[in-house]
Order: C-alpha cells, then structure tokens, then sequence
C-alpha cells in the first residue's frame, strides 16, 4: 500500500482534552461522563474515550448504534449510552452490544419491553426542548412502570443563555426525579455545569467544552483550545497590485502581493463564509484570507511572510468562541465539519 501524506492536518492536544474534562468534573460536583457522538466531535471517538477513560471518565454517549460498534470492544467498566434509542432494525446490536439505549418513545419503550428482555436502559424525558423524549405525562401515566432504569435523563433547551426556561426545565426534573425511580439521574450538559450545582445530579454530560468550545462566560479562560486545523500550502504566488484574486474576483491586491494558496477549502469543511474575516499565521505572522474560499482551495495574503513557500504548513485561525462570533457558524459546526482530508494528529 502507496503511504500518501494528507495536505491538511488536525493537530489535536490530548493534554488539553483532559484539562478540559477534568474542569468540567470538578464543577460539576457530580460523576463526569462525555459526549462522544458524531466522531468523538469531530476528533475521533476511540482516542477520545481512551484519553478520558484513563482520566477517570466512566459514562459515554453516542448518537447511534454503528457509532457504538465502532467503539467496541469496551474497556473496563465504562458504560455507553446510545442517545437516539432503538429502533426496529436496532434490536440485534442492542441486545448484543455492552450499550444501553436512551429510549426516547412509547413506541421505544413498548420496543425495549418486548425485545431487551429484561435488560437495564435510559429513558430521557423533555422538560422543554420538544426534541427526543417521554413527554412528561407519558412518563408519569405509567408507561416507564417496571423497566430497569439505569439514568433518567432531560436535556436543556438554552443553558447556554440566561433564560426562565432554565429554571422551568430545572423544576420539572427535580419532580421526575421525585417521581420516576432510577439509579442516577442526569441533565446538565456543558453549558448546564456552567449554570450551577443545582442541574448537575447524579451525572453531567458535556460535550462541546471537552473540545475546547465555551459554551459561555463562566468556562472562558478555564477551556482549553484541543483541535488545531493545518494546511500545506500548495503554490506562493505573486499577484501585481490592481489583479484580482479568485472566482468572482472579490479582492484586489492594494499593491504588489504575495499569495499563498492552501490545499483546502470547502469540501473540507473550511466553509465560505470564512471569505472577509478568516485567516491564518505562519511563525507568528498573519496570513488573511483573501477572496473566496472555494471547493478545495484557499488564498492567503502572504505578503508579510517572508520566507513561506511551497509545502510549508499554516495555521488555520480556530479558536471556536472566536471564529464563532465572526463567521456565523456555531462552535459545534466549526468542529464537526471538518473533514476526512484532515489527517488527526495527537499529541
């Protein structure tokens, strides 16, 4: 087999990854697990669970059953909850996989009870987000009567902002709690630690902090940046003041110019409303991103960079929060579509 380098890399910082947990964790007040779907967020799922199971996480949670397969076979007394339940072609992975389903139905339920035979799972009931879960008074009519309920869990709707609708969710659950047996219970995801004890429980589950996004003023400056986007630069050019630089011909060199043209762009997630105020560096000197960033190219202003030449790596400018404010791209986008030309590297 021909070993082929990637043009683009993910430099990913493990030490920061469990920086980053174990925050959470203390602030939490409660056991920590993480949210691992969609790839880890982007990172890659297996080297995240093993990063954070050495550091004491026990509780994972992933979206379906082939991302739970893909993680198998599990080590040690870690426990993985898959969040989107169980569905009829479901059934063969979930009585055969170490994974508990979060049922999310009557129908899951009435499912679970027929088929799981008699084994432990989750139920998640919505307190207000109108999304996946048990409506209250379905989960209070009896439906949930004499399942093995390992963690009973909500999720909140807009922890991240200072809403009312917090403290309704918050209220709602304390009475399931009161109301619906189970050995743990859980509701805070990351931005919900940052709202307090109160809505952490038995058990949180962050996500987005783990990956260095900050869901809010309260984790700013204790989050950790994990992934750090690189690209090869493919060909430096010159580029005369007054000649244009890409389709549609939006930027024009103020003067004689240097341009460097990185190998990415957006098939590789690298999207194009970065085009105005994305950017990049290169030994500490600015790189902005001129004109449009197209299919898998991308021009940088590298006329301050002397020295830069083909085959060198830049840095992407990638501090989610950041990128966030100026591209109109949420932190969860910036981080999970970034693409498989991104070659994962850990550190």
């Amino acid at each position: 087999m021909i070993d082929i380098a990637l043009p683009l890399r993910l430099r990913i910082d493990s030490a920061a990854l469990v920086s980053n947990w174990r925050w959470l964790a203390a602030r939490s007040g409660a056991a920590c697990g993480a949210a691992i779907k969609a790839d880890g967020y982007g990172l890659g799922a297996r080297k995240v669970m093993g990063h954070l199971a050495a550091a004491g996480c026990r509780d994972f949670f992933v979206a379906t059953w082939t991302e739970a397969a893909s993680l198998m076979p599990l080590a040690g007394d870690v426990s993985l909850s898959v969040l989107h339940g169980v569905g009829d072609s479901d059934m063969v992975a979930a009585r055969t996989l170490p994974a508990r389903p979060v049922l999310n139905s009557l129908e899951q339920v009435a499912r679970w009870r027929a088929g799981g035979e008699g084994r432990p799972c989750d139920v998640m009931i919505d307190t207000g987000m109108n999304r996946l879960g048990l409506r209250i008074e379905e989960a209070l009519g009896g439906a949930l009567e004499g399942l093995d309920i390992e963690t009973l869990l909500s999720h909140l709707a807009s922890a991240d902002e200072d809403s009312e609708q917090n403290a309704r969710q918050l209220a709602a659950f304390r009475s399931l709690r009161d109301r619906i047996p189970a050995r743990r219970y859980s509701l805070a995801n990351s931005a919900g630690i940052c709202l307090g004890a109160d809505y952490a429980f038995d058990l949180t589950r962050p996500g987005l902090a783990l990956y260095g996004g900050v869901p809010n003023d309260v984790a700013r400056g204790a989050i950790r940046q994990v992934g750090f986007p690189e690209a090869r630069v493919l060909q430096v050019r010159g580029v005369p003041a007054g000649e244009t630089v890409g389709y549609g011909a939006t930027w024009t060199a103020p003067r004689d110019s240097r341009i460097a043209v990185a190998n990415m762009g957006y098939a590789d997630g690298y999207l194009r409303c970065q085009a105005g105020s994305g950017g990049a560096s290169w030994q500490a000197r600015a790189l902005p991103l001129v004109g449009r960033v197209s299919m898998d190219l991308t021009a940088f202003d590298a006329s301050e960079a002397d020295g830069l030449a083909e085959g060198d790596w830049i840095a992407l400018d990638y501090d989610l929060p950041n990128v966030a404010a100026r591209s109109g791209l949420s932190q969860y986008e910036l981080l999970t579509g970034l693409g498989a030309r991104f070659e994962r590297v850990w550190s």
